[in-house]
């Protein structure tokens, strides 16, 4: 695991599909996802509500996507300051690390509970954990 950092984020516009806090449910969701919008390209997130145990499916909406968006629900992936770690990795290790990663940075900080939790994944092996903070 890497070091972890302040980093500030801009809202961004996303699709995505809400399922429960389940890994079966969470695993099809993905490969749902991935499939219908593609990966060229694209900025995948995985959001967790805490308050709704809900796991959100995302895909950074792009200019080109139809008017549709894929027939996902629309929403803004919240900006603002989080404490961030980065895992790296071969999948499927590398998300046994999301849980613990999550736990390490919640030990650090206190969180800004009106925020959800991010995963970035920015790579195949490399995925950044995103734990909203106050400035």
């Amino acid at each position: 695991m890497s070091e972890l950092k302040r980093i500030h984020r801009e809202p961004r516009p996303i699709m995505f599909r809400r399922v429960p806090d389940e890994l079966p449910a969470m695993q099809r969701a993905w490969a749902e996802l991935e499939t219908l919008v593609g990966v060229r390209g694209r900025k995948f997130y995985g959001v967790f509500d805490e308050n709704a145990v809900r796991y959100h499916v995302c895909a950074e909406i792009r200019p080109e996507d139809p008017d549709d968006r894929f027939g996902l629900e629309v929403g803004e992936l919240a900006g603002g300051t989080y404490l961030q770690l980065v895992l790296k990795g071969e999948p499927p290790e590398v998300y046994s690390g999301i849980g613990p990663g999550f736990d390490r940075l919640r030990s650090t900080v206190e969180r800004d509970t009106t925020r959800h939790d991010v995963e970035f994944y920015r790579r195949r092996d490399e995925i950044e954990l995103w734990l909203p903070v106050t400035a």
